[in-house]
């Protein structure tokens, strides 16, 4: 019995994953699958610059086809959404209506299209969040399963990790010369995804995964005293208090994300086929 078992798990064809967006994060995730994780293969990517993909898979092993983000579900089981919030809900409908999982680092424009949520449900289907630059979820889920009271975060970035972001060009927040660090928002994490969609959607994980994106509170500050994307958490339950802290190192090619989101993409994809999955 057990070498038919071992003999009908070597014979699994490797879950099939697709990339929308090679960016920082994309391009990182492409390469590492290119480089061989078992049981999963890297078929197709997605990119507004077909060219530029291509050129900049010319060194891979396999070069996959760029394909429209509209196609990636016919060639993949699971895909990874790495694009620009604008073309999220195409790309999110477009693979669950195909019943295909989606796995998602945008989910602030999660957060603000929730039907799809009930729309992974009609078509067999899941939408699975990495922990992307946030540690401690697996902490937050479990304390959720009692009474939380409350849940705060407090991000600081290096100004050029906030730079853009809609909310300080629609207050007229210039963060070119700053020399101290500033608060720039103070609110709930719903608002603050929505008001910085580039650059805290760690706040919207951490509402996920614990009381609600409108009961956690969170503070974002604009220092040019850090180097790194720092996120401070205090959750306050009936199991147990705690303090999450993480500085995380930002992306050599986007400041505004941690070089950490890439890696805990792939533990995800990892632990999709794994025999063996730590942590809740």
């Amino acid at each position: 019995m057990m070498a038919t078992m071992i003999n009908n798990h070597s014979d699994r064809q490797p879950l099939r994953v697709a990339i929308g967006g090679l960016g920082t994060v994309g391009e990182v995730v492409a390469r590492r699958l290119d480089q061989g994780i078992d049981a999963l293969s890297l078929t197709a990517v997605s990119a507004r610059d077909h060219q530029g993909a291509k050129d900049r898979m010319a060194d891979f092993r396999k070069p996959v086809p760029v394909l429209p983000l509209e196609e990636l579900a016919e060639v993949a089981d699971v895909i990874v959404e790495c694009a620009p919030a604008a073309v999220f809900t195409q790309l999110a409908r477009s693979v669950l209506s195909a019943g295909k999982m989606l796995m998602p680092i945008t989910v602030g424009a999660l957060l603000e299209n929730w039907d799809l949520v009930e729309f992974a449900k009609i078509h067999g289907t899941r939408i699975i969040v990495p922990t992307g630059a946030l540690l401690g979820l697996d902490a937050v889920q479990a304390a959720a399963e009692g009474h939380i009271q409350s849940v705060r975060m407090v991000t600081r970035k290096p100004p050029a990790g906030l730079a853009g972001a809609p909310y300080l060009v629609e207050q007229g927040i210039d963060l070119a010369e700053l020399e101290q660090p500033l608060k720039v928002f103070d609110g709930n994490a719903r608002d603050g995804a929505h008001h910085f969609p580039a650059n805290v959607n760690v706040a919207a994980v951490l509402g996920l995964a614990g009381i609600g994106a409108d009961r956690t509170q969170l503070e974002i500050w604009a220092d040019p005293t850090v180097t790194r994307n720092t996120h401070h958490v205090v959750v306050d339950a009936d199991s147990a208090r705690f303090e999450l802290k993480i500085e995380n190192v930002p992306s050599p090619g986007n400041p505004r994300t941690g070089r950490i989101v890439a890696l805990s993409i792939i533990a995800a994809l990892r632990k999709l086929v794994s025999p063996l999955c730590i942590g809740t």
